[in-house]
């Protein structure tokens, strides 16, 4: 099963660059779109923590854009550090985004919560690629 640790992408073609790229700017486009709602997914909102949403909204953002930087051959210092700034920014713009919005406010604690979700993502990551890779046994027993 492929992983944010090893995109699977190989080449060199517009193809390869659609399939890395596209997933975290449609994923940009929706936060956009629910940032410009008045009243978003009132079914979750009103049962869910909204700084909990803002970290799971925000570190599966981080994810994307780590696995599209390291599919372009960047290391994984660089990658980590990057999907972290430009996730954490997105977010401010974000918040930023919805001072415009009627009934929606701007709010320094959500962009935290952005930030926060995009490095708990990201760390997630990093643990995952230090955990020693297991073999499965293949053989059959009889």
């Amino acid at each position: 099963m492929a992983s944010v640790a090893d995109p699977p992408l190989r080449g060199n073609g517009w193809v390869r660059h659609l399939s890395l790229w596209l997933p975290p700017l449609l994923y940009m486009a929706a936060i956009f779109f629910l940032s410009s709602e008045s009243d978003p997914a009132p079914q979750v909102t009103t049962r869910v923590w909204d700084k909990a949403l803002h970290c799971v909204e925000y570190g599966g953002l981080a994810l994307l854009l780590c696995r599209a930087l390291l599919g372009e051959g960047i290391g994984w210092a660089t990658a980590l550090v990057v999907a972290l700034v430009a996730t954490s920014a997105y977010g401010a713009s974000d918040e930023w985004h919805q001072s415009f919005t009627p009934g929606r406010s701007s709010d320094v604690r959500d962009w935290m919560a952005d930030s926060l979700g995009a490095a708990i993502g990201l760390g997630g990551v990093v643990i995952s690629k230090m955990q020693p890779r297991r073999l499965e046994d293949t053989k059959s027993t009889n």
